[in-house]
């Protein structure tokens, strides 16, 4: 008789968790994930790319054209949360090192509300320099 009340409570307690996810975690799963897709779903219209000292803005279907091409050539392995910045409810900003096949990088990226929704205005992907 516990056990469903149990299994209940338990459900109750993640259902939080998982709707309101953090979003500078939130993007770092989906770049751990290498999942461009889902990630320019968050992207603002106009989204500051930086890649490998390779800087532009560009439109979300490019950004992600962009972030795919990158993501084909570097294989996720595993990230690791460097820095995250979440005080001020307009402007959120996390640092990632992610992992991959032919090395490390460091990607820092910043989210904006804009219209009562967070969106990624700005993306740098540069080689790790400390190991």
């Amino acid at each position: 008789m516990k056990l469903p009340y149990l299994l209940l409570l338990s459900v109750l307690c993640l259902v939080p968790v998982i709707l309101f996810a953090d979003p500078i975690e939130k993007v770092a799963s989906l770049i751990k994930q290498s999942d461009v897709h889902e990630l320019a779903g968050m992207f603002a219209p106009s989204v500051e790319i930086s890649v490998l000292n390779e800087e532009n803005v560009y439109s979300r279907t490019q950004a992600e054209i962009v972030l795919n091409k990158f993501f084909s050539e570097n294989k996720p392995k595993s990230i690791k949360l460097l820095h995250k910045v979440n005080s001020n409810p307009n402007y959120n900003f996390g640092v990632i090192i992610l992992y991959t096949d032919k090395g490390a990088y460091r990607i820092a990226y910043t989210l904006k509300q804009t219209d009562g929704k967070l969106e990624l205005i700005e993306m740098r992907i540069e080689t790790e320099k400390v190991k």
